[in-house]
């Protein structure tokens, strides 16, 4: 089992990571969508009980990826902050440090429907925002998983997940990516993000996450 997995699609070769990542080696870029930065802290605002550190986690995550391929550009596919109160003084400072560690990398945020309430990011942290689609080579790189009437739409906002089911009623849920032929969705990027199961329909492969491998479902 791999840590990545490479396929065609739109006729351009794409890397899908176990990290919940597309490496695209064409562009030298890094696809991510739903990192939701902010969110714990969001909800611990409002008096929930929740998991600290995932602001940090999803960091570190990333650091290995943009460390492990030569990303010139990180594409995110929207809902790159959770909320308004994501704002808040230790995310930021969080994001600005994260930041400053990469000057030369391009950021570019694909605006979704999180990021419209919590507003663009900061100026400082030179994070290039545009609303979708975003038509890059054969791709329409977007947040909501709409058709496109031309290009291959690679998507997020879905936070896709398929059920492994095992004998008796053993079952196990794990993100994954749903590759179609005209419309793909991503795996939401963050720690912190919940899921919603799918099921393959026709003309749709599905390929799982879990135990640092991707596989194709069968």
């Amino acid at each position: 089992m791999s840590e990545h997995l490479a396929v065609q699609l739109a006729g351009s070769e794409l890397w899908l990571l176990a990290d919940k990542a597309i490496w695209w080696p064409e562009q030298q870029a890094l696809l991510i969508a739903d990192l939701h930065l902010g969110k714990a802290a969001t909800y611990r605002q409002l008096g929930q009980p929740v998991p600290h550190g995932t602001t940090a986690e999803n960091f570190q995550r990333l650091d290995r990826l943009l460390q492990r391929y030569a990303c010139r550009r990180l594409i995110v596919l929207g809902d790159f902050l959770h909320a308004r109160q994501a704002k808040n003084p230790l995310t930021m400072a969080a994001l600005s440090e994260w930041r400053g560690r990469y000057p030369g990398l391009a950021i570019t945020l694909i605006r979704g429907n999180h990021d419209r309430n919590a507003g663009d990011p900061p100026a400082p942290l030179t994070i290039e925002t545009v609303a979708e689609p975003l038509l890059l080579g054969p791709f329409a790189l977007q947040h909501e998983p709409d058709p496109h009437s031309t290009h291959h739409v690679l998507a997020g906002h879905v936070h896709p997940a398929y059920r492994l089911r095992g004998k008796g009623r053993q079952s196990l849920r794990l993100p994954c990516f749903v590759l179609g032929e005209r419309l793909s969705l991503l795996p939401a990027f963050g720690s912190f993000t919940g899921a919603m199961t799918v099921f393959a329909e026709a003309g749709q492969r599905i390929f799982v996450l879990g135990d640092g491998g991707v596989w194709q479902a069968t």
